[in-house]
């Protein structure tokens, strides 16, 4: 298999299934394991160490058994790699040349004179694949300085500033449509069937104790009649649900206990009783009069 599939893809291709058994395992949330535990990156560095370190010891052990063999060896050697695919030929071969090594025999070309202690240094040059990356970096920076400021291409702050207007829009979009987002400036009235009894619900369950539970009012006022204490209409029975009642005498705020949907719902509900006959309704209360339809209703 070592003859068939060069290192350089051999490395990588391991490395990332060992990271994907760990991403696997390791329950991390939404974010990554190695960016949510250090100890996961220490780790996946470390297994990347230890197969960058066993493929350079079977590569030298490889080129020490060639360098064994003899003549008829080396030779057998090479007829088994002539039957290598020519694929596979030819991305060794470019992968040698991004290395710009100096196979084994020829090293003596390449070994500089002076010596410590018996250690010999060799004269290699830097290797293609680093200088063609350094040539790549210096055309990008002439691009990217031309581009950003000699023509005044959007810096970050304008790609900021557009991204940002965009969340907003984006944002306004999505709370027209998501009903637990819902506030007083945005509620609108709800007619529909499932909107109204899951409203009647949530009234039968917290307000019936005050207004009863056709509405004609208790301890609360009857909410059937045109009159209102705080204003009638959608966005003022939400906000009176909402932040209570008179203070120290009237209705407590539900808002921490319904969410705005609810609100939203019970408000619709509340409505739907103007007009209906209670059994035992109470006197109007409130000098505020509201009919469905009146333009005050929206304030």
């Amino acid at each position: 298999m070592r003859n068939y599939i060069p290192s350089f893809i051999r490395v990588p291709v391991l490395f990332f299934i060992i990271a994907g058994l760990v991403e696997y395992f390791v329950d991390s949330g939404d974010q990554p394991a190695f960016v949510k535990y250090p100890a996961v990156l220490l780790f996946l560095m470390l297994i990347l160490l230890i197969i960058i370190a066993i493929e350079g010891i079977v590569s030298a052990l490889d080129n020490i058994l060639y360098q064994s063999l003899d003549e008829t060896g080396k030779l057998e050697y090479a007829t088994n790699k002539a039957k290598t695919p020519q694929f596979i030929l030819w991305l060794q071969r470019t992968y040698k040349k991004l290395l710009g090594q100096k196979p084994l025999a020829q090293e003596s070309e390449i070994i500089l004179d002076h010596d410590y202690d018996g250690i010999r240094e060799l004269d290699n040059s830097l290797p293609p694949w680093w200088l063609y990356a350094f040539y790549i970096s210096i055309v990008f920076a002439a691009v990217y300085l031309l581009r950003y400021e000699v023509f005044n291409g959007d810096s970050q702050i304008d790609e900021y500033e557009t991204e940002l207007a965009e969340a907003k829009i984006a944002i306004e979009e999505y709370k027209k449509t998501a009903k637990d987002l819902v506030d007083v400036n945005t509620v609108t009235l709800l007619t529909d069937a499932a909107d109204l009894n899951a409203g009647k619900a949530t009234f039968q369950t917290n307000c019936v104790a005050c207004h009863m539970a056709d509405g004609g009012g208790g301890i609360g006022p009857n909410l059937t009649d045109d009159h209102w204490i705080l204003g009638g209409g959608i966005k003022n029975i939400f906000h009176t649900i909402s932040e209570g009642g008179r203070a120290g005498k009237g209705m407590i705020a539900w808002k921490q206990s319904l969410k705005p949907a609810e609100i939203a719902q019970v408000a619709s509900y509340v409505i739907s009783l103007h007009g209906t006959t209670p059994a035992k309704p109470k006197d109007a209360e409130g000098d505020i009069v509201w009919k469905p339809g009146d333009d005050a209703s929206a304030e």
